[in-house]
């Protein structure tokens, strides 16, 4: 009688130790991620233009005065295509956008404006990911929050919704 208790009580505590791990994983307390980059100068980045019809942009676009988002996206990003309506809804209300295309090419980016608008007033293309590297970008959509002296300012990751027009705004507005 005394074996099986002995035999179970290290099955029993290994099997508490992994729920309680699984519902970390799956429910974390705090789902924010700080950035490394707020507060500090938007890194140098080289993105030549992804359309014929629009400039590229690289990072010394980002201190002319003027505070404006910057978009990590790409048109086979399904949230992306989520984003889309209210990037136009934040071009509406004033706000320069510029976009770069994650590892895309111009024909994809054509169809991709074509069936979901256009929020960009640059859109550069980032075949190898070498800007997303520089911008410590882990994936599409993410969004740098960029003052008119190029620093960084706020960062959101993944898909901006009408819920974050309030935030954005308020961290442009005070740059």
């Amino acid at each position: 009688m005394k074996r099986s208790w002995v035999f179970w009580l290290p099955v029993a505590v290994t099997i508490a130790m992994f729920a309680t791990f699984l519902v970390a994983l799956v429910r974390p307390s705090d789902r924010t991620i700080e950035s490394q980059l707020v507060g500090h100068a938007l890194p140098a980045f080289e993105a030549p233009a992804a359309m014929p019809d629009q400039p590229g942009t690289n990072s010394r676009d980002y201190a002319d005065g003027k505070p404006r988002l910057l978009n990590v996206f790409a048109s086979w990003c399904g949230p992306c295509v989520a984003e889309i309506p209210v990037l136009l809804q934040l071009q509406a209300m004033g706000v320069e956008i510029n976009g770069v295309a994650i590892h895309d090419k111009p024909e994809d980016l054509s169809r991709f404006f074509a069936e979901n608008g256009n929020p960009y007033a640059r859109v550069g293309l980032d075949q190898g990911g070498r800007a997303q590297i520089a911008f410590g970008s882990a994936g599409v959509p993410e969004t740098f929050i960029i003052d008119g002296k190029g620093r960084v300012v706020g960062q959101h990751i993944g898909v901006i919704t009408e819920a974050d027009i309030p935030d954005i705004l308020a961290k442009l507005k005070g740059s």
